[in-house]
């Protein structure tokens, strides 16, 4: 019979509700003793250094389906330039700047930086992701404390998806020509 006495074990479902706000779980089985989580033993994990250049920036590359986007960060007071206009004129639409503004957002950075990066290739859509992306990387490399957030919240991942090549024989990359019976 196990031991009901400790507040740590799992019997049902409610036991677990009750775990939820706690101590981790402890399994216990019908005939051993209670089994506690393994404990990380070791240093912590290493905090990456600070890369900044001469001038006190931050330096990434972000990339979205053909777009390239080269991003430099440093402190200063939000403004973001794109290709040497602003970004209220380079992304007019209000969600492409949503895009960009996502990053500053999860790691409560807003405001505090200042953004300049030229994007080369690909359509709007493409070239606002590379941005996010470029400066995603820049932060984490100019504070490393921001990895985690920003990692947990998919923004150092760069987007693989690409158009697919046309092939030949075919319309399209997929799509066949109309098929004629005589």
């Amino acid at each position: 019979m196990p031991d009901t006495s400790n507040t740590n074990t799992v019997t049902d479902l409610a036991d677990l509700g009750a775990l939820a706000a706690g101590a981790p779980p402890v399994v216990v089985a019908a005939d051993e003793a209670p089994i506690a989580p393994p404990v990380r033993t070791g240093p912590p994990a290493p905090i990456r250094e600070k890369e900044i250049d001469a001038q006190g920036r931050s330096y990434a590359t972000g990339r979205r389906k053909d777009a390239v986007a080269r991003v430099w960060i440093k402190p200063g007071s939000g403004k973001i330039t794109v290709n040497g206009r602003d970004q209220e004129v380079y992304f007019a639409r209000p969600t492409l700047r949503l895009v960009i503004n996502q990053v500053f957002d999860v790691s409560d950075r807003t405001g505090q930086y200042d953004v300049v990066c030229t994007v080369k290739g690909g359509g709007l859509s493409g070239q606002a992701g590379a941005v996010k992306h470029g400066i995603a990387q820049a932060l984490s490399k100019f504070e490393p404390l921001l990895r985690s957030s920003v990692k947990s919240a998919g923004f150092l991942t760069r987007d693989s998806r690409v158009v697919e090549r046309k092939k030949y024989g075919k319309a399209k990359a997929r799509k066949s020509f109309q098929f004629s019976k005589r």
